[in-house]
């Protein structure tokens, strides 16, 4: 007989309840992925928004004053404050994506995450291609753009709380910050995908640089329907719906010793989501010869506990670590987004490059970001550190970010290094945050085993970052009036102060030298 391939015999090696663990990790990635997908045109299609045609005004001379004029940008973004309205587009967005990351965790506990999340994705689909739409239909109105993005920005609140919740349920504390930093790689993955594809017609018809990733998440919203599990217990539950044993057969059974509501509790499915199991005998008979097989003694429900009710927004704050992780989540995040918003741009104007290849050349900053998350995650389990690790990285990131406003002018090899490291130091303590700290969090032994805490809690997280997210973008489009160095002296303040805001939960970590990992945080 021939041998089985090596292949197979690695499959195997792997049960069921492993095999829905990755297809779950990999799902979510996938999910996630498409909604910073769909952020990222923005910071593309913003160059062409406004064109540098100063030097072309020079070369052409008087005669083509008007004509260029017209083809320096799309109005109402073609006039001198073209920063500031920019600017706004960023602002509209993350301020609306703030506010509303407080109310999506809280109402995220209260609904089933799998039709929520699909809810978000599928509108957050029609509004980024809404956008594209203005290019289409020739929109110059500046209060379209703007409720487009707030619109977006609201329902984007739904995809956090929900794909952190749900890896959350599935995956334990062991190895939490390697695995959630391999899985938070999907926000990098997202920018790189998002600049390739609106690169694609950036400068053609950037219209369309917005429409496809409208279109891809929401293919990926009608996905999340049909295939996501919420929790592995969703599991169990459809295995005691297929009987393990009991075949009932026949329509018009009413039950034994008057006991219908209790078959009809288990024929339906009511009841059996908390590990609720009916206690039958093995032993049955068949009644009538209708092939029904029915208990000969009574049956026996036996329920679990009531079902933890969600825990409420002041409950969370209480959590230890809650409120120190989020303001320095405020900050760090006010960095990460200024580099996402207006990295290519600056790129732009730095090296003088084109709209397509300073986005294609921004897409290294993200993948910095994803082998610091993954080293953020790896050192903190090692170490069992959350604190501490944040606290090194935001620590190396304020020289670096100096370093880079110094090197980017001196040509594109410098510039690719830089953004290497900026990118893994900038992003390693933001992905740190959202992803393993949010879940330590949300699992704290304070709340004595309600996981319901969980999507409240990276809410709160999630939703002060936000606000940081929010108002960097807007400061980089007022200070790179006066220079882009007053923008790298930005960054590098809100650092510092990420950086203080952890010192006591690190001091904490220092004199608990021996701690599990996923324990770190008390």
């Amino acid at each position: 007989m021939a041998p089985v391939p090596p292949g197979i015999r690695f499959l195997t090696n792997f049960n069921r309840e492993q095999w829905y663990k990755a297809f779950t990790f990999i799902l979510t990635f996938l999910l996630y992925t498409s909604f910073h997908l769909s952020r990222k045109p923005i910071s593309i299609v913003k160059s062409e928004l406004h064109k540098n045609c100063s030097s072309e005004l020079q070369t052409t001379g008087r005669g083509r004053l008007l004509q260029t004029e017209m083809d320096c940008g799309w109005k109402p973004f073609d006039k001198s404050n073209y920063k500031q309205l920019l600017g706004a587009l960023d602002y509209s967005f993350l301020c609306a994506y703030a506010v509303g990351m407080y109310l999506s965790g809280i109402i995220g506990e209260r609904l089933p995450i799998r039709l929520y999340l699909t809810f978000g994705m599928v509108t957050s689909g029609l509004f980024t291609c809404l956008f594209g739409l203005g290019h289409i239909f020739n929109i110059h109105s500046l209060g379209f753009y703007i409720f487009t993005q707030v619109a977006n920005g609201l329902v984007q609140t739904t995809g956090w709380p929900s794909v952190v919740t749900c890896i959350g349920n599935w995956f334990g504390k062991g190895k939490r910050g390697l695995i959630m930093g391999v899985w938070n790689s999907h926000t990098s993955v997202g920018n790189i995908l998002g600049s390739l594809i609106a690169g694609c017609w950036v400068s053609s018809n950037w219209g369309l640089s917005f429409i496809i990733p409208g279109v891809i998440i929401t293919v990926m919203g009608l996905v999340c329907f049909f295939f996501l599990i919420e929790r592995e217990s969703m599991l169990r539950s459809t295995d005691t719906h297929r009987g393990d044993g009991f075949c009932f057969q026949s329509k018009n059974w009413t039950g034994l010793n008057g006991h219908k509501d209790t078959h009809l509790q288990f024929k339906k499915g009511k009841g059996q989501m908390y590990d609720t199991e009916l206690l039958l005998p093995r032993d049955g008979v068949c009644v009538d010869g209708a092939g029904v097989c029915v208990p000969m003694q009574q049956l026996v429900v036996v329920k679990s506990e009531t079902e933890p009710s969600p825990i409420s927004f002041f409950g969370a704050l209480h959590i230890p670590g809650v409120v120190e992780f989020s303001l320095c989540l405020l900050f760090a995040k006010l960095v990460s987004y200024t580099f996402l918003f207006w990295l290519p741009l600056y790129i732009t104007k730095a090296a003088h490059l084109d709209a397509k290849r300073a986005g294609d050349l921004s897409t290294l900053f993200d993948v910095g970001g994803i082998i610091g998350g993954i080293l953020a995650g790896v050192i903190s389990d090692r170490l069992a550190k959350r604190a501490s690790t944040c606290a090194v990285m935001l620590l190396l990131a304020a020289p670096t970010l100096y370093g880079f406003s110094m090197i980017s002018e001196l040509g594109l090899g410098p510039t690719v290094a830089m953004l290497l490291v900026c990118g893994g130091l900038v992003n390693g303590p933001y992905a740190l945050i959202t992803t393993a700290v949010s879940a330590d969090l949300g699992t704290h032994k304070s709340l004595k085993g309600n996981a319901r805490a969980l999507s409240t809690v990276t809410a709160i997280i999630d939703g002060t970052g936000s606000v940081g997210a929010a108002l960097g973008p807007l400061l980089a489009g007022l200070l790179s009036a006066h220079g882009w160095e007053h923008v790298f002296y930005m960054l590098m303040t809100a650092d510092f102060f990420a950086l203080l805001l952890l010192l006591r939960l690190v001091m904490k970590e220092m004199k608990t030298r021996q701690s599990r990992p996923g324990t770190t945080v008390e």
